[in-house]
């Protein structure tokens, strides 16, 4: 499966990844136990069994042992992309299915290109949001600071009606 998302730049992480151990009838390196995945992607193996829960992977079975694929392997990468991005795991899953039932890349990159542009419309709505409340903190600030500083100075006289109360 070709990735649709841009995958990161090997690091020292991912150039070590742990050496997969061979599970019953599959060949070594061609499958990779729930623990190595969990190590080499730093989630726990309830993460992995919920992306399971969720159809995002679906893994062989030797009687209760999961066997993992490359392919499943990917996916997981993918997974934790996608979620960096912001995208809900029912998006993730419809960009993966997509590919998995048309085998072609094209639906799926269209598909990609509108999800990208919905999230970034929604992250700029929340900057425009962020900047308007920034902007009532500083008034508010001031105004504090304004009434603290006049409430520090003397006042001008001791009948004179308090007009910061009204």
């Amino acid at each position: 499966m070709p990735p649709i998302l841009p995958m990161p730049a090997p690091t020292a992480r991912a150039t070590a990844r742990p050496k997969p151990r061979a599970a019953a009838g599959v060949a070594a390196g061609d499958s990779f136990t729930i623990s190595d995945l969990a190590r080499e992607f730093a989630l726990t193996t309830r993460a992995i069994r919920f992306y399971e829960d969720e159809g995002l992977l679906s893994p062989l079975r030797n009687g209760r042992a999961r066997i993992y694929s490359e392919r499943e392997r990917v996916r997981i990468k993918l997974i934790l992309r996608g979620k960096r991005l912001g995208l809900a795991l029912s998006e993730i899953r419809e960009l993966l299915d997509l590919y998995a039932t048309t085998g072609n890349e094209r639906p799926q990159l269209a598909k990609f290109l509108v999800m990208l542009a919905d999230r970034r419309a929604r992250l700029l709505q929340q900057r425009e949001d962020i900047d308007a409340v920034l902007a009532e903190i500083a008034v508010l600030e001031r105004d504090c600071r304004r009434r603290l500083k006049a409430e520090a100075s003397p006042p001008v006289s001791a009948g004179a009606p308090d007009a910061r109360l009204g």
